[in-house]
Parts: structure tokens; sequence; C-alpha cells
């Protein structure tokens, strides 16, 4: 029993259940968004419209969730983190049975809007490993968590293809309900959590107040602009990635071929992941991060340059796994950007350029990919170009006391 226990509080034990957690979670979305496109014509959407509705359907499918994202923190502050948490999967296991069960374009796209409601656990797992983990070796911790997201994205759509093609979407959607259940009983039962809330405050001055935090600091003003542009280029081509394929390649096993790229993107992701959190941890955080996201200007419009669908993988792998890595380092740099007495608090929006940039994205993605849908490649290079430019100004501010919790 001792054991047990002492298995149950280890920070390393955390790593691995809250990883395991992010990579089902993101093997569900990334299903969702890499066979949503193929699935669009079975819901009655015409041949010619797909493009349109793949990248609205993607914007649209984390608007419901976004007022409340503010609570989640505040309910966590209030009380405990853990059932706030579970929640966030128990929302996801339900979007995927809904999903399944949908028998036409508007119910699918309600499921969609409900999933929403599962926004606010990442930087509630992040805030509690950050408190287990030895501070060396937070950058790795950090990087590893999330690495498993990206991983997660490209992992599904590689098994789930051929799913896709010999049982149908459907089918995929009730396997992943499956393992989300899973991931519900190990986190309800798998971790000790030792916090306990201790804000009594009215929820809606706490969610305010977490508002509040960031308008606050002067850093994380910049900070979140600068995510959201980063992770809207990149969410607008993961969305239309599918769609490119389908493009490049016209044989009738065409989710399996979607699910080669978007795989090898995540063995590239695998890789260069953990080497960001390393270099963080070794030469600083800010460093990384802007040198990488510079980087991945210059390969953002080789995608759309490319000839051919096997150039197009090989280009896709190397701008995707550049840039999981950026987003890795994203969550410490975040993390370390809110003084430790409002961290919880700040680290339940760790996702929102994510999500904001899931909405933004795949929006002008719509617009610009009337013409070609290949645009959006060099379009997610200015979008990252502005990033840049944020970023810069983010890690010229100091992280002061307008970081702590305001009265």
């Amino acid at each position: 029993m001792e054991e047990t226990a002492r298995l149950r509080s280890s920070w390393v034990w955390l790593l691995v259940i809250f990883s395991f957690g992010s990579f089902i979670e993101t093997i569900f979305y990334g299903q969702l968004t890499a066979f949503t496109p193929l699935y669009l014509p079975h819901l009655g959407v015409p041949a010619d419209q797909v493009t349109r509705w793949a990248g609205l359907v993607a914007s649209v499918s984390g608007i419901l969730g976004l007022p409340f994202l503010p609570f989640w923190g505040a309910l966590a502050d209030r009380y405990a983190r853990k059932p706030v948490i579970v929640r966030s999967f128990v929302v996801e296991l339900v979007t995927g049975m809904a999903c399944s069960a949908a028998g036409g374009l508007w119910v699918f796209l309600l499921a969609r809007l409900i999933s929403s409601l599962s926004l606010g656990n990442s930087g509630l797992m992040l805030t509690t490993l950050a408190e287990r983990t030895p501070s060396k070796r937070q950058g790795l911790a950090f990087s590893i968590m999330n690495t498993a997201a990206p991983i997660g994205v490209f992992v599904g759509p590689l098994v789930g293809g051929p799913i896709v093609d010999h049982n149908g979407f459907p089918t995929l959607l009730l396997i992943d309900a499956a393992l989300l259940l899973l991931v519900v009983l190990l986190l309800s039962f798998g971790y000790q959590d030792n916090f306990i809330g201790r804000d009594r405050g009215p929820l809606l001055r706490m969610a305010l107040d977490s508002i509040h935090i960031i308008l606050k600091s002067a850093r994380l003003k910049a900070l979140f602009p600068a995510l959201f542009l980063l992770f809207a280029g990149w969410m607008m081509a993961l969305t239309y990635v599918p769609v490119a394929v389908g493009k490049l390649y016209s044989g009738s096993d065409l989710g399996t071929v979607i699910g080669r790229v978007l795989g090898a993107g995540g063995v590239v992701a695998l890789l260069v992941g953990p080497l960001f959190g390393y270099l963080a941890d070794r030469f600083g955080h800010w460093k990384v991060l802007i040198i990488g996201a510079i980087f991945t200007i210059f390969l953002w419009p080789l995608p759309g340059l490319a000839v051919g669908l096997v150039p197009f993988a090989a280009a896709w792998a190397a701008i995707n796994g550049l840039t999981s890595g950026v987003f890795s380092i994203s969550f410490s740099v975040l993390a370390n950007s809110a003084s430790a007495d409002v961290r919880g608090r700040v680290m339940s929006f760790a996702y929102l350029p994510v999500n904001v940039g899931l909405i933004l994205g795949p929006s002008l993605g719509s617009l610009v990919s009337q013409g070609s849908v290949f645009t959006v490649f060099p379009t997610a290079a200015i979008l990252t170009a502005l990033g840049v430019g944020l970023l810069a100004v983010a890690n010229k501010r100091s992280v002061s006391n307008e970081s702590k919790r305001s009265n």
C-alpha cells in the first residue's frame, strides 16, 4: 500500500498519466480533423462545398466553450483541480459518441460545438505537474507532456485511416470513446492530488479576476496574441492538409494515405519535441522558442510549392515537426511569465491560443483557399511572422507584480 501511495504521488508517474491522457485526447481530435472532410459528403455536403465546410466546422467547434474558460480555473481554485480535469475528458467521451451517431450535418456540428466545453484541462494538468517536478527537469517534463499532444494528432490519423477506409468513420469514433473512458478512469483513480482550493470568493468574481490578471501583465498581454498568431497558422494548415492530400491523390484508400502523411509529421514531432525541451533547459526557453519560430517562417511556404504527394508529405513532416517543438516549449514560457501565486489561473488559459487559433486559422483558410487550397501555407508563414514580432515584444517585458492576484 505504501509503495502504491508513493507511486501515485510521484511526478514521473504523474507525467506518464497526463501524457497518456493528452495523447488519447489528441488522437481523438486529430482524427476529427483528418477525416471530417472525408465524412462531410456522407452528412449531405455537396462535393464542391467540402473545402468551405471543412474550415467552417473546424472554426465554429471551439466557440461555445470560450466564455466558460475562465470559470474552469476559478472552480479549480475554489474546490479542486482533479474534478475539473476529469470533466473535460467526460465531455470528449460524450462528443465522440454523439458524432458517431450523427445522421446529418447539423447534429454533427452540434456535437463538435459541445466538444469545446472540454477546454481548460491541459493548463491545470501542467500546473499540477509543475508543482511536483524538480525545477531542473521542468522544461523536459513540459516538453514530453506537450509533445504527446502533437504526436497524438498525427498518430491518430495514421492508425485511423485504414479503419475509416474499411469500417467507416463512426466506428473509429466509437473506438475513441472507449479509449477516452479509460482515460477518465485512470485520471479519477490513478493519481493523488493534494491540492485543495481555498478561495471562497464568488465564482464570477474569481473568473473575471483570472482575465484581469492577464490584462494587468504587460508580458502576458503581448505573449497571448503572439501565440494566437503562431497557432492560427498551424491550425489553418492542419485543417486543410487532408483536403490538399485529396488534390494530390485520387486512389480509393484516401483515408489511409491521409493518415500516412499526417503520421510522418508525428514521427518528426516525436524527435523534435524532447529536443526542444533539452535545448530550452540548456540555452533558455525564450531563446529556443523565438529561434524555432523564426525557422518555421521559412519552412511554411514549402508544402504549397511541392509538386507531387511525396514532396508535399516531406515538406509537411518538416514544418509540422518544428512547429510541434515550438508548441511544446511555449507552455513553459507561459508558466514562467506568471508569478507563482496566480500561475494556476494563468495556466488554465494555456490552450486558449490553440483554441483561438483553431477559430481564426480555419476561418481565414476558408477564404484564402477558394482559389487553391495550397495558399493556406504561405498564409501561415505571414501569421507566424506576425507572431514572432509579438514574441520579441513580450520577451522584453518583465514579469512583475502586475501578474499577481488582483484584489
